[in-house]
């Protein structure tokens, strides 16, 4: 069995191999949200990569196995939750579902696509990623409506800096997995020397004060928030 610790320093050298994470300071990046960051991320990339991804997916499937011994399906959102989702459904031999962020418009008008014929069933939510998780509430209440019962999430990346994430996760009552977070990025960048001094410092003094690094760089502060 592959340690939890073990699992986020493989992860997090494959995510910088694959340049599925980015770090830039000159200049940082603009998120949609209006503010300002050295870091960048871009999972979806991954699909690119069969093996790094075969090794991820392993992880992905121990994980979950571990951590959801009675789970019957595997749900990924819209959009880039779906081929993870299809991985580790494939994996774990067990049904797969996807969710739209809103109900198509027309057919069945339907939200989640594939089959749930009872309700109950215990189902994890497959994602890329998470920043603070806003954005899992419309597919775990989608999923929760339709009957299924939702105790924990999977993504591959987790940001691991924002509090809101934490209580997001709280309020919705789901446990949070991941193979890796910015911290495990950093450690891993430091330790091979994938960037310059200049450029981890400032990845560290993001990671810790996020919104302050974005304003002090021209970007926007508390007004908004990430919604991953």
């Amino acid at each position: 069995m592959t340690s939890p610790a073990e699992m986020a320093s493989a992860t997090a050298k494959v995510l910088i191999e694959t340049k599925s994470v980015l770090f830039n300071i000159d200049p940082p990046y603009t998120y949609t949200s209006g503010r300002k960051g050295p870091v960048y991320t871009d999972v979806r990339r991954l699909i690119s990569f069969p093996a790094q991804r075969t090794q991820l997916m392993d992880y992905a499937a121990e994980m979950i196995k571990t951590n959801c011994p009675n789970l019957e399906l595997v749900a990924g959102g819209e959009t880039a939750g779906i081929p993870y989702a299809a991985f580790v459904s494939e994996r774990l031999k067990l049904p797969m579902l996807y969710v739209r962020k809103k109900p198509k418009g027309h057919g069945r008008n339907a939200q989640i696509e594939g089959v749930m014929d009872e309700d109950g069933k215990n189902v994890i939510l497959v994602e890329d990623l998470q920043t603070d998780g806003g954005s899992k509430k419309i597919f775990i209440d989608a999923l929760r409506a339709a009957g299924a019962n939702v105790t924990h999430s999977f993504v591959v990346f987790h940001y691991g800096i924002f509090e809101a994430s934490k209580k997001n996760m709280a309020d919705l009552g789901i446990n949070l997995l991941a193979l890796a977070t910015w911290w495990d990025i950093l450690k891993v960048a430091k330790d091979n020397n994938y960037f310059d001094t200049r450029t981890l410092d400032a990845v560290e003094a993001f990671l810790h004060d996020p919104v302050g690094w974005s304003v002090a760089h021209g970007g926007k502060g508390d007004d908004v928030a990430e919604a991953a």
